[in-house]
């Protein structure tokens, strides 16, 4: 065998199969997991510090009260009665304090989690908005909440105390040890059979706790996905009367959870049953000797009750050094599937270019993209060699079948996606052109297919483009969307309460209250996918007049299957077969007569 390290002094088999695993990735994961959890606690040095020594303290009183008892008991059965009350002053001081020091921990342990949950998710939730698009829609959104809240949780639970902890517990063993090794070697010696074997045991329980942490992470992301789809669909499950294959499908992740679960809590009752075994067998040896050094008269009542109790407290701090094993594998693991997604590709920010275009933006951007290929998967090509232009004060629309690109092409616009050959950019009224990307967005204003109001009332929603929109502004974007006049009647007016995606507004009302929020946000830009679909076209055609007609600069581009929008249009471009093209004018005449 070639022996590495220290090793190569020692040359003992045993020691070098231990180095040997350490080097096979599972503990270099492990410390780079704990390397990032610790670059959030780090800003809260001190006051672990401050928590470590409070435990410290806390152990080191528990010890003197218990050397305490031991000498009251001895007092008491020698009936040395004189220097009793000396003896029962340190042991009820030393509780006392003990248990406010412990309290004081408890306290600290709390705060901290909280403030590192706090922070941890701040961080996250920044990061996983400004992750690149594609990257960050691999993955279901129940998926993203469960690691987002559940994960985050595990980890902040111990980020602050896992050192401070590990810190007391072996400053804890060392000082009962201390004890017990002053009175009696032998004793010392029983009180650390468990130890070998519980330490080594710790590499099998991390890998088989780390197996099953993760299913169970895995199997609770898909349960939450499906119930978020569930309920975000809620409308259309209820509409097809499907109720009963949705509750079956619950009942079937649910199963799937539960026994996931049970192999987990199976697994951490056989753990605790052998640790309890093995701590029993080693409780009665050390009663056993106990019992033996009493009757020879080596020890006294006293003494007897010190060992037994230090006996059993020693015991306790190893199964809890141990059962930290647990614990920092869980926040290993938590923090692996927080760190795939903090660790995905960032949106491309450009913000001195975009900067310079803040002032060009008054007179508006022309939208260009040439010779424009792009594919999701590799050798299957969404869009193929296509163009695409729009100028200020144009209509212009992007028609084409469901699913042959209309929207990749709108989230290429917003700088979403990126070509993978060709440019997509804007040009100023002087020239001066920007590809397009994250800081671009802000110049943009978009109505998504779908309802997408959230929950709060009619002005809160439209202020989330602009938070300090007045209230006459909002009107104005009312009246400019054909919205004022519904929601003047409603009873408190923009500030009418609507509940989750809208909830007390039609389909249409919706849609119009969409579009307000996009105008008050007043980009140079205007995007509009089948934002007219629930209209009536004369609602429709006023409400596109009113847009054009206000702002005169806007660029305005729709994706839309309705021929009064084409009407409306100065240029109409179709996407079918993965390529983009301009219709002539007779075409487009006839597209307008097709529909």
């Amino acid at each position: 065998m070639q022996y590495s390290g220290f090793n190569k002094i020692l040359r003992s088999v045993f020691v070098q199969t231990l180095l040997n695993k350490l080097d096979d990735g599972t503990f270099s994961d492990f410390f780079e997991d704990w390397k990032w959890i610790f670059s959030y606690s780090r800003k809260y040095t001190k006051v672990i510090i401050c928590y470590t020594i409070i435990g410290i303290i806390s152990s080191t009183l528990g010890l003197v009260s218990s050397v305490a008892s031991k000498y009251m008991i001895d007092i008491i059965t020698g009936y040395q009665f004189e220097k009793l009350w000396l003896v029962a002053v340190i042991m009820v001081s030393s509780m006392v304090v003990s248990l406010l020091f412990t309290s004081l921990v408890n306290r600290y342990s709390t705060k901290l989690s909280i403030y590192v949950n706090n922070d941890m998710q701040a961080d996250i939730f920044d990061r996983i908005i400004d992750a690149d698009w594609l990257s960050i829609s691999q993955f279901e959104n129940g998926d993203i909440l469960n690691r987002f809240n559940n994960d985050v949780n595990t980890v902040a639970s111990n980020a602050v105390s896992w050192l401070p902890n590990l810190i007391i517990y072996v400053y804890s063993i060392a000082a009962t040890l201390a004890v017990i090794l002053y009175y009696d070697a032998t004793m010392a010696l029983i009180a650390l059979l468990s130890a070998p074997i519980l330490l080594l045991s710790g590499r099998y329980l991390m890998r088989k706790n780390s197996e099953y942490r993760r299913k169970v992470l895995e199997v609770n992301s898909k349960l939450m996905n499906y119930e978020v789809e569930t309920f975000y669909n809620f409308d259309t499950i209820k509409s097809f009367g499907v109720m009963e294959h949705y509750s079956k499908g619950l009942r079937g992740w649910q199963e799937r959870f539960k026994q996931t679960n049970l192999a987990y809590n199976l697994f951490t009752i056989k753990t605790n049953i052998g640790m309890s075994v093995l701590s029993a067998g080693v409780s009665f040896l050390a009663f056993g000797y106990c019992l033996f050094r009493l009757w020879t008269g080596d020890i006294l009542y006293g003494t007897m009750t010190l060992f037994l109790e230090q006996r059993s407290k020693l015991s306790n701090q190893f199964s809890n050094l141990v059962r930290i094993i647990p614990g920092m594998l869980n926040s290993a693991v938590s923090a692996r599937r927080i760190r795939e997604l903090v660790e995905l590709p960032r949106e491309v920010h450009m913000p001195e270019q975009s900067e310079r275009m803040r002032q060009a933006a008054q007179h508006g951007f022309t939208v260009q993209l040439e010779h424009v290929n792009f594919a999701y998967i590799q050798e299957h090509r969404v869009l193929t060699d296509s163009n695409f232009i729009a100028s200020p004060g144009e209509i212009v629309a992007l028609v084409g079948p469901s699913g042959e690109g209309k929207t990749t092409m709108l989230r290429m616009i917003l700088g979403l996606l990126h070509p993978n050959q060709g440019t997509a950019q804007l040009v100023t009224q002087d020239g001066e052109t920007v590809p397009i990307h994250a800081d671009t967005r802000r110049y943009f204003s978009y109505v998504p297919q779908g309802n997408t109001l959230m929950s709060g009332t009619i002005a809160d929603n439209l202020r989330v483009v602009k938070e300090d929109a007045t209230e006459e502004e909002i009107k104005q974007a009312l009246e400019t969307a054909c919205a004022w006049e519904f929601v003047q009647k409603m009873p408190d007016g923009i500030h009418s309460l609507l509940g989750t995606r809208g909830r007390g507004v039609s389909e249409g009302q919706a849609q119009r209250i969409s579009i307000a929020r996009a105008v008050l946000r007043d980009a140079p830009i205007l995007l509009l996918d089948e934002a007219t679909s629930a209209l009536d076209v004369a609602t429709e055609r006023q409400v596109l007049r009113n847009i054009m007609h206000r702002h005169p600069n806007k660029t305005c581009i729709v994706t839309t299957h309705r021929p009064s929008v084409l009407n409306l249009c100065q240029r109409i471009y179709r996407v079918i077969d993965t390529k983009v093209t301009q219709l002539d004018e007779q075409a487009s005449n006839q597209m307008v007569q097709d529909f």
